[in-house]
């Protein structure tokens, strides 16, 4: 166990939108919740466990930059105590729910990570009994639930957004193109169940094999799937590591009338910079956080490290910035589900955001359109959760 305790005092603004929750307090039903977490002792400092995958080969970088973020929060903060321990997993399971019942016996009142959706069910599932909380680096939403959290930026997010925009616009008929893999297909539900919740019909989904020549078969079949179904909208699960590339220079081919069509994609398009190349990306929309913020932090992290952060680092600062907003509320309760899930949501990384009651979370995202090879913000992130 490697265990590193520091004490510092520190200050992050909660969102606070009153009005708006005393409306809402009003007039929403009541949802009923078996609340999770210990009370705390707010005249004494926080205990917080930090687990991560420190030893194991492979996750080191990332482990160093989620530790560097942490730690990068817990300093830049005012007001609140928090004594910080931090405990290796080694990135297994078992190991992650040792060391969960070792940092609950040092005292821990909430855990920070792990960061494989594995250990953060092992450990959430070790610690269940005496209350703690686990705010998991994961974006795995089948470990979410009872008194584990995760951080990680999830497609439903994604699809959420991009749908309600696509509904807000005039596209009422979607076709979904996605690889016939575990990505993909989470990436089709999050679609799917997002559609529902819009005026956006799914009216064909068209898998492919994840090969050079599935995704060539794929392309011409799309283009079928939208004039059958005089569909508006081509909904894009792939990522620039995938099949993104060949689909952003074959589908113009097609012979498709990007005047009517609108694509779009659930994954970032501008990473890396010549994907904005693509002749059949160009007019399509994907989500990008705020990038003012990110950037603010990505400075302040470079200056104290000397190097640039992992895109994954955000997730630990988040996290501590979430404690930090609730206990400085003073409230004994703060680190309970009822606090962490409460409605205004944080000051993050990446902008704006929120737990939900599934123990996913929400985050502020902006619509951007992608024109003449560049990215070009037609949505703005929002700065505050309007319900």
């Amino acid at each position: 166990m490697i265990a590193r305790i520091i004490s510092v005092s520190k200050q992050l603004k909660l969102i606070s939108v009153i009005i708006l929750t005393i409306v809402i307090s009003s007039c929403a039903p009541q949802q009923r919740e078996t609340y999770t977490g210990l009370n705390i002792d707010v005249k004494k400092p926080v205990q917080v466990a930090l687990l991560l995958p420190k030893s194991h080969p492979k996750t080191r970088a990332v482990s160093a930059s989620l530790e560097n973020a942490t730690l990068m929060a817990v300093g830049e903060m005012k007001h609140v105590q928090i004594h910080l321990r931090i405990y290796d997993t080694a990135g297994n399971p078992e190991q992650a729910a040792i060391q969960a019942r070792k940092a609950v016996d040092d005292g821990a009142k909430i855990i920070l990570g792990p960061l494989f959706a594995e250990s953060a069910n092992a450990a959430g599932m070790a610690v269940a009994d005496q209350g703690i909380n686990v705010l998991s680096f994961s974006n795995n939403t089948s470990v979410a639930g009872g008194n584990v959290f995760i951080l990680g930026k999830t497609f439903q997010n994604t699809s959420n957004r991009l749908l309600k925009y696509a509904a807000s616009k005039g596209k009422t008929r979607a076709v979904i193109l996605y690889p016939d893999n575990i990505e993909g297909k989470f990436g089709r539900t999050a679609l799917e169940t997002s559609a529902k919740k819009s005026n956006v019909q799914v009216v064909n989904t068209q898998p492919f094999e994840f090969t050079q020549k599935g995704i060539v078969n794929a392309v011409p079949l799309a283009r079928a799937s939208i004039e059958v179904e005089d569909a508006d909208l081509l909904l894009l699960t792939s990522n620039s590591a995938g099949a993104l590339p060949l689909l952003g220079q074959m589908l113009p081919e097609t012979g498709i009338n990007i005047e009517k069509v609108q694509f779009a994609g659930i994954s970032r398009w501008d990473i890396p910079q010549q994907t904005l190349r693509l002749k059949g990306l160009q007019g399509g929309w994907f989500t990008l956080p705020d990038e003012t913020v990110r950037k603010n932090f990505s400075r302040r992290y470079e200056t104290l490290y000397n190097q640039k952060p992992h895109q994954l680092a955000g997730l630990a600062f988040d996290g501590i910035a979430a404690i930090g907003a609730l206990v400085q509320t003073g409230r004994p309760h703060a680190l309970t589900s009822k606090g962490l899930t409460q409605s205004a949501g944080f000051e993050g990384v990446d902008g704006i955001f929120r737990f939900l009651k599934d123990r996913t979370n929400e985050r502020g995202l902006a619509i951007a359109e992608v024109r003449d090879k560049q990215v070009y913000i037609i949505d703005p992130a929002p700065r505050f959760f309007r319900f």
